[in-house]
């Protein structure tokens, strides 16, 4: 087959690109001359240009279109229109599809189709951790011989498996890592923290994969794509000495960059870009730079750049130098002069309008070049002087490059490299009035700090032509940029301007409302900073881009706190219970554990009297279920933990609306419980120690939308999409006399790891980074309640001695619910 002319090769990457494929896949398709007649004839078949199909879609199609030539023209269809009605859903199903009608080809039995294909499979992760374990038993004998060596080939069985063959990857790959831990033992020695997590008693089936990434985080570098990257020196250059100078200046090491525009707050997604750009510096012992790319000074605040590093430094990195974009003004204004010099960029007074014309307009007719492009070189030298004298007001004179009109390419259809904007900038006042963009500055500031990986996410993958393009023009050192996927956190919004509208109509207390994810909020929730770099770890890096459950996130958080949270008894919302049996100045103190599995933690002594406090939710006048076993009228005796006493109901004190204000009961030996009964946790009042102590406020935190992608809504349907029981306050939980001791150690803690920063820093002879960790560091597991940290609003008394009372105001807010569903319920439940 002929290979396409250019024009032939412009017309088809249209056609794709209206088909649904993105403009980098289209291209590539068009290029192909075997594979572009087979999807055009399918496509155009199926009308697939009028149906707005993904671009995942466009490539499912595009399966059947390379995979199925030797099916009949009508099962070929039929599986297209198993993916445009939304049935067939991944490149697996696709495979199963063909596969499926090579033998049953038409008439169709859908119901067997569907099953055959995994339509409207669904699993657990509770569920996928269950069948892994009964095949795992099943075959316990041939894969004892073989241990983790065999963890390939048992994932590699799944795909036969009809209860996992549809599961996501990554839920099954978590899951069978957690199922070889608890048989064979850990792949690697674990520390203590890990050995904790392995006997915990709850199973996590996304724990295994979090423990292993929390404990060697860089081992992610090792293996895959990231992996196979080129080495330093392997980035072919126009100019071969450019190579050479590169490399004697960085050593032969390795040099990253994290480049963030100083225009807003960073959110979960951009953990990843900072977890990949420093990691991979780090795992081959080189260095990462923070750049701000700060060329747009409408939008940049300094709050914005002080938050940016604050989250960098609270994810355990530090830069090799923090730089700005700013800071090579006058250069990179020195080499637009070079650029137009060399008859690649030119000065234009085209409008928006005019260049969207020139581009193909709305009804992508075809491209055609500007007036100014053939424009004299001097007089585009004297007109971009005129642009930085201020004689041209903002839209009135940009410079473009003088790139490929008939690229299909859309970033090569001259883009704009300074604009006018007439702001002051926060760095260099009123020097400049002109700007360079985003893609004239990011590939040049790479060039100058000698960056040997340009790593990114994959919505940049069709500006690397560009990239490219300009440093080659230029005769510069050229970095490799290379493309890694993006990740989304499903339930959350991540674009700056619907989080600003969140912010501004008052749907969110601020930025840091930790009901959003971006990472000043996740840090005000109180979640570890080692559970973002676990969770974006434990997902691996490859090029594809993901969605993943917020159910797994919560997962590695749990599994993170698990091994490193002292354990309190905690009430919710607390009833009085008054036992009538023991004297009025009765009082025994009693000694519990800090953590069940870690006796670094120690103990805490706390106070057992006639009156106590039990939590709603641990009492019902009407038992809610036949085998209920706390606290009830006319029930059986319930154990009271850590102490030898059981109790059992006498009477209760209501309020005119039926509410239970007190209740009243007789202890008993808990030795004479019988096995299986039920124990429930309580705090105990005791004036001389202080008991209970008492919380001003408990918040607790659902997700804050409704849908699984509320981004995707049109307009202000994310707005509408807002669930209004995402937070609920609590006022009046109480807490043992053991939270005084945790907050102290806590706040100890991180002053020390401040300490040790600083002596590390003198040694080093450079500056030590100031200390971000806030009150969040107080973090602890309410008994059977959840995971809670201290929440910035809290008030501490300074001074404050052991055995005084004390006056602060402490509020909570919660990092994560416990596992059990019953009890999210608890934590969630009345308002």
């Amino acid at each position: 087959m002929a290979p396409a002319t250019a024009a032939e090769v412009e017309q088809l990457c249209e056609y794709f690109q209206s088909a649904g494929l993105s403009a980098t896949r289209s291209l590539e398709v068009a290029k192909n001359p075997k594979t572009a007649a087979a999807a055009h004839s399918l496509f155009s078949r199926n009308g697939i240009e009028t149906k707005a199909l993904s671009d995942k879609q466009g490539m499912m199609l595009l399966q059947v279109a390379k995979d199925g030539a030797k099916l009949k023209e009508e099962d070929r269809d039929y599986i297209v229109e198993a993916v445009v009605d939304g049935r067939l859903k991944s490149a697996d199903q696709v495979t199963a599809a063909l596969k499926y009608l090579a033998t049953n080809p038409t008439p169709v039995d859908k119901a067997a189709f569907d099953t055959a294909c995994g339509v409207g499979f669904s699993a657990t992760l509770d569920e996928i951790l269950t069948r892994v374990r009964a095949y795992v038993q099943a075959h316990k004998a041939d894969l004892a011989k073989a241990g983790w060596v065999g963890i390939g080939k048992t994932q590699g069985a799944f795909k036969l498996d009809e209860g996992l063959r549809w599961a996501p990857p990554l839920d099954v790959k978590a899951a069978t890592e957690q199922v070889f831990t608890e048989e064979f033992g850990p792949k690697v020695a674990p520390t203590k923290a890990a050995k904790v997590a392995l006997t915990a008693k709850a199973t996590d089936p996304a724990a295994a994969s979090a423990a292993a990434a929390s404990e060697a985080p860089d081992e992610v570098f090792a293996t895959g794509w990231i992996s196979k990257l080129h080495k330093p020196g392997g980035n072919e250059q126009k100019i071969p000495e450019r190579m050479k100078e590169h490399l004697e200046w960085t050593g032969g090491k390795v040099f990253t960059r994290f480049p963030p525009e100083p225009n807003g707050f960073l959110h979960i997604g951009h953990s990843k870009a900072i977890a990949i750009n420093f990691g991979y510096a780090k795992y081959n012992h080189g260095h990462c730079y923070l750049r701000f790319d700060d060329t747009n000074p409408e939008a940049e605040e300094q709050i914005y750049f002080d938050k940016i590093l604050e989250a960098v430094r609270w994810l355990g990195y530090e830069p090799y130098k923090i730089t700005y974009s700013s800071d090579n003004f006058q250069k990179l204004y020195d080499l637009a002069v070079d650029l137009i010099k060399r008859d690649l960029a030119y000065t234009s007074n085209d409008t928006a309008e005019d260049i969207s014309n020139q581009r193909g307009g709305k009804e992508h007719g075809p491209r055609h070049e500007s007036k100014d492009r053939n424009k004299p070189i001097e007089q585009s030298l004297k007109e971009f002087a005129a642009m930085r004298a201020g004689e041209y007001q903002p839209g009135e004179m940009t410079l473009r490059m003088k790139q490929d009109m008939t690229n299909p390419n859309p970033v090569m259809w001259d883009i704009i490299a300074y604009r006018v904007l007439k702001k002051p900038h926060h760095r260099t006042g009123t020097t400049w009035c002109i700007y360079p963009t985003y893609d004239f500055t990011h590939c040049l500031c790479d060039s100058f700090e000698n960056i040997s990986h340009s790593l990114c996410s994959s919505e940049f993958i069709t500006a690397r032509e560009a990239y490219e393009w300009l440093c080659d023009a230029l005769e510069v050192y050229k970095p490799r940029q290379s493309e890694y996927g993006r990740m989304s956190l499903e339930g959350t919004v991540t674009s700056k301007r619907k989080l600003l509208r969140l912010v501004t109509e008052g749907h969110v207390s601020g930025w840091d409302d930790p009901r959003l994810y971006t990472l000043v909020a996740l840090k005000r929730r109180g979640v570890p900073p080692a559970a973002v770099i676990a969770f974006v770890s434990g997902l691996g890096i490859t090029p594809s881009p993901g969605t993943i459950q917020l159910a797994r996130f919560e997962s590695v958080v749990r599994a993170q706190l698990e091994t490193s949270t002292p354990r309190l008894m905690m009430i919710l919302r607390p009833i009085k219970v008054t036992i009538e049996n023991l004297a009025s100045d009765f009082a025994i103190f009693v000694d519990k554990p800090m953590h069940p599995k870690d006796a670094t933690m120690g103990t805490n002594s706390v106070p057992f009297t006639n009156t106590i406090y039990i939590d709603q939710d641990d009492f019902h006048l009407v038992p809610p279920e036949k085998d209920y076993k706390r606290l009830a009228p006319g029930g059986k005796a319930v154990g009271l933990l850590n102490v030898p006493y059981s109790i059992t109901y006498v009477s209760h004190e209501t309020a005119p609306d039926g509410t239970v204000l007190s209740i009243v009961c007789r202890a008993e030996d808990a030795k004479a419980l019988p096995k299986g009964s039920g124990w429930i946790q309580w705090v105990a009042e005791h004036a001389p120690s202080h008991s209970p102590v008492r919380v001003a406020e408990t918040r607790i935190f659902k997700r804050l939308f409704r849908s699984d992608n509320p981004g995707a809504l049109d307009k202000d349907e994310y707005i509408k999409d807002i669930d209004p029981d995402s937070l609920v306050r609590v006022q009046g939980a109480l807490l043992e006399v053991g939270i005084w001791k945790v907050i102290d150690s806590s706040l100890a803690d991180a002053r020390k790891v401040v300490a040790e920063r600083s002596k590390a820093a003198k040694k080093d002879g450079v500056e030590a980074p100031p200390q971000v960790d806030g009150l969040e560091v107080v973090r602890f597991q309410g008994l059977r309640v959840a995971y809670f940290a201290l929440d910035l609003d809290t008030v501490l008394v300074e001074g404050a001695k052991e055995g005084e009372e004390r006056t602060d105001k402490l509020v909570l807010n919660l990092i994560a619910p416990l596992k059990e569903d019953s009890t999210k319920k608890k934590v969630e439940g009345k308002k």
